[in-house]
């Protein structure tokens, strides 16, 4: 039997985005309880450039990055669930979490690497991975909010417990989660703080309601904020590294901290005095179940908000999109097209 092929950005090796191959493979079948989707548009992610580089955990090459996608259920495995057939979805990219909702279990992986992932015309996932995509979103939009959009969630609302009135501190406001989780933050009636290297991204998070910004790049950021009052209540952080310490010393007594990254490295010295003398909470995070998931989208649908995409390119064009994510340019999700 002729075994049907398809278009994927393959990436051959580690070490360098020009390992990155517009190429055909094989496509997939969807086994019993898995939906084959035809990808509509999907959306780049950090963890993709870190595999590319050769800086994420067990890494297994040749592979088809991409964890995030918008499609349409073209077939599935079991006749069961014949009620996604034709369906518009968004898949949640965490595979395998396990039955308790604290934290993730030891089976636990995301898609795209070792699994085939979205970069590519089609996918299979499990059916429970599937969720019905916002009516109001469009492709390009809709497949931007699946991985960014439930770490956002996550640490902000489940883990970070955001609530009306708080002054709530968002960090690096360019990246996917940062503004995903400036927007949901808004929703609860946050008051939104951001921080960025560039001027123009403060400016747009500033039009998108945070109601204030700092530069980390500008003379001594953290005095600035404190000379202006800024006490945070809640921290969501994906860089880490030396500001840590800093966000401790200005954070409100009975603060929350959430970490959902660690782009700057380790902080070279934590104070234990000051957490708990401040009576200070910090939290892990880390993607989310398929609740999260489910809560997440629900918050997109209610309030219909569109979640910022940066740049759309064609899949063939995966290099540039990767180059385009590797010089921090964006702001929002960079998205590919098959």
């Amino acid at each position: 039997m002729h075994q049907e092929t398809m278009k994927a950005a393959v990436l051959q090796a580690v070490g360098s985005i020009e390992n990155l191959h517009y190429t055909d493979i094989s496509k997939p079948e969807p086994k019993p309880g898995e939906a084959l989707i035809r990808i509509n548009a999907a959306a780049l992610n950090h963890r993709d450039l870190w595999i590319v580089f050769g800086k994420y955990a067990k890494i297994q090459v040749p592979a088809v990055l991409g964890s995030d996608a918008c499609g349409t259920v073209e077939q599935v495995g079991d006749i069961k669930d014949n009620i996604w057939v034709s369906r518009r979805v968004v898949v949640h990219p965490g595979l395998f979490w396990g039955n308790n909702p604290r934290a993730q279990g030891k089976n636990y992986k995301i898609l795209g690497m070792p699994d085939q992932g979205t970069l590519a015309e089609y996918v299979t996932v499990p059916v429970e991975n599937l969720a019905e995509a916002p009516g109001h979103l469009s492709d390009e939009a809709a497949a931007a909010l699946p991985l960014a959009g439930l770490t956002a969630y996550r640490a902000l609302m489940k883990q970070g417990k955001a609530d009306a009135g708080e002054t709530v501190v968002i960090t690096g406001v360019g990246g996917g989660v940062a503004a995903l989780a400036l927007q949901m933050a808004m929703t609860v009636g946050a008051q939104v703080v951001v921080t960025s290297g560039h001027d123009e991204k403060i400016a747009r998070a500033l039009s998108l309601g945070a109601s204030a910004g700092y530069n980390y790049k500008a003379t001594d950021m953290f005095k600035k904020m404190a000379s202006d009052g800024i006490e945070p209540d809640l921290i969501v952080d994906g860089t880490g590294g030396a500001s840590f310490g800093e966000w401790l010393n200005l954070m409100k007594p009975g603060g929350r901290y959430v970490t959902y990254g660690a782009t700057n490295g380790n902080p070279e010295h934590i104070d234990l005095r000051k957490i708990f003398w401040k009576q200070l909470t910090i939290q892990g995070s880390t993607m989310g179940t398929i609740d999260d998931f489910r809560a997440m989208i629900k918050i997109y649908d209610q309030y219909r908000l569109k979640p910022a995409v940066d740049k759309v390119f064609s899949l063939a064009e995966c290099r540039s999109a990767f180059h385009r994510m590797e010089s921090s340019e964006q702001f929002g999700k960079i998205i590919l097209k098959p």
